[in-house]
């Protein structure tokens, strides 16, 4: 009779983890909670992973377990690193149906070449996607997108582990730790300003407004917001424009002026703008005077549609505005932080 007990207990065993199982099935969240489960197990059994070794100049690719999933960044570290001297670090978010090798082709968003002039390293995160590998990923950004907001993906999380896992990867300036994104991703850095402003210094988020759901920075952080007056994906007053994806699968976008208002407003900025840049096709204003030396700055290009500024678009649509280039007008911008 013991012995039956026994083999009835393995079947039993056996479907929970065998899949599929005859009348037996785990949905996407029990998975996960397994997974998470047994990682726990590992740790406190001394099977945790050791500390990450050392990362020489070079791209690199990590995976790290977060909230029951494998997530994936990429890694440039630039040749001028020196072990001796900390390094500012840029964490660079992919759009929306992007993925982390989309963001860090340099011929597209030239931030491998920038990491290599200025000296600093710059990390590329994966979003979350179904895909095995990784591509038509989305981030959690509160209101906004896809999958990650649908299934609630802890992306801040996620980040927060990246960081800290880099930091001890490589020498990073813990106070010159910063945030960009195009489209999506510079929805997802709003998030992180709200979320992690422990970490987070500054940020440029490209054509994507604030839409997260809550927002208490524990102190202030320096924003940047660059955005093109014709974007129609992210309008440039609010909503979704006519080129946005499935509406299920956005939202109706904060507007441009009122995600400055709100920074200008939790930074404890002057209200009133400095006009610090007027050129053909780009202007730029600044608001100063802010708590802890923080500062909220607006550049606007006339063209340019959803882009990167100085950048190049392989997909239909605007060109990338040449007013400005993105990344010498944020690292201007961080570089006084």
């Amino acid at each position: 009779m013991r012995a039956c007990k026994r083999v009835v207990g393995m079947l039993a065993i056996c479907c929970a983890v065998l899949l599929p199982c005859t009348g037996f099935a785990l949905d996407d969240s029990l998975r996960d909670r397994v997974k998470e489960r047994m990682a726990e197990r590992r740790t406190a059994s001394g099977q945790a992973e050791s500390v990450p070794a050392a990362t020489p100049p070079g791209d690199h690719v990590y995976t790290l377990r977060h909230g029951g999933l494998e997530r994936r960044y990429r890694l440039h570290v630039p040749t001028g690193y020196d072990a001796a001297r900390p390094m500012p670090l840029l964490v660079a978010l992919h759009g929306g149906g992007g993925n982390m090798d989309y963001q860090a082709n340099d011929k597209f968003y030239g931030l491998i070449s920038k990491s290599e002039r200025e000296g600093f390293v710059v990390a590329f995160p994966n979003g979350y996607s179904r895909l095995r590998g990784g591509r038509l990923a989305t981030w959690n950004a509160g209101r906004c997108c896809g999958d990650a907001r649908d299934r609630n993906i802890d992306d801040v999380g996620f980040i927060r582990k990246m960081v800290a896992e880099i930091g001890q990867r490589v020498n990073v300036d813990s106070a010159r730790i910063y945030a960009t994104g195009m489209s999506n991703g510079g929805l997802m850095s709003y998030r992180l300003a709200c979320e992690m402003a422990d970490v987070f210094t500054a940020i440029a988020p490209v054509a994507g407004t604030d839409n997260t759901l809550t927002c208490s920075p524990a102190r202030p952080v320096s924003v940047l917001h660059i955005h093109a007056r014709d974007d129609g994906h992210v309008l440039f007053e609010g909503g979704a424009g006519p080129a946005a994806v499935d509406g299920a699968k956005i939202t109706d976008f904060t507007s441009v002026a009122d995600t400055v208002a709100k920074w200008v407003q939790l930074n404890g900025c002057r209200r009133e703008a400095q006009r610090t840049l007027e050129t053909a096709g780009v202007y730029c204003d600044t608001y100063s005077q802010c708590r802890g030396g923080a500062q909220v700055q607006l550049c606007v290009t006339e063209d340019g549609g959803h882009s990167w500024p100085g950048g190049n678009k392989p997909r239909i649509g605007a060109k990338p505005s040449r007013a400005i280039s993105a990344n010498d007008v944020m690292w201007e911008f961080f570089s006084r932080r």
